[in-house]
Formats: structure tokens, C-alpha cells, sequence
């Protein structure tokens, strides 16, 4: 059994919310997976001068709010002492959590 750690799909259309779950290779992306060690959420959203959540706007900077990631540095890391591959994208969100060196 191949295991990787990847991003599951959540959210709304248009409004996506990763969770960062340790799966088997052979599962589809939504599908059943072993453990959740984590979330990314891009879409994040500011409060605007009326107190009103605005989504993330990139063309203005008043706006725009960082990506929240989060993920439990513990358990990624034994899931790799393990075997477990990272995907690309979870490999630079691991990078930005600290969790492995740059």
C-alpha cells in the first residue's frame, strides 16, 4: 500500500478549503483516507471599514489576506518516517509550516 500525503477537496464552488490528510495512493482525491493532519484554506477573508467579511481580493491590497495553513508538524513528520510521499503542493505547504527544510 503506496501512501501519500494530499490535499482533500471541501468547500463551496468557487470557494475551495483544503484538508491535508495522509491517504492511500490507489483512494480518489475525496475519497476514504487514513488520518487528517491538516487544513489550507486560500480563499481567507478580510473585514471591510462596515465590519463585512470580503473575499480575498489580489488586486487590492486593502483586501487581500494571507492563505491560512495549518498542520500538525507531529504527525506529518512521523507519517514521512514512515514512507509517506508528499505531493507537490503539500510538499510547499509542508516548507511554509515549517514542518521540513526549504
Amino acid at each position: 500500500m503506496a501512501v501519500k500525503i494530499r490535499l482533500k477537496r471541501m468547500g463551496m464552488k468557487k470557494k475551495p478549503f483544503y484538508r491535508v490528510v495522509v491517504a492511500d495512493s490507489a483512494c480518489p482525491r475525496d475519497g476514504r483516507f487514513i488520518e487528517e493532519i491538516g487544513y489550507y484554506n486560500p480563499m481567507t477573508c478580510v473585514k471591510d471599514e462596515n465590519g463585512v467579511n470580503v473575499p480575498n481580493n489580489k488586486e487590492n491590497d486593502k483586501t487581500h489576506a494571507p492563505a491560512v495553513v495549518k498542520i500538525n508538524g507531529e504527525r506529518a513528520k512521523y507519517w514521512l518516517g514512515c514512507g509517506a510521499q508528499p505531493t507537490d503542493t503539500v510538499r510547499v505547504l509542508l516548507k511554509k509550516a515549517g514542518v521540513i527544510e526549504k
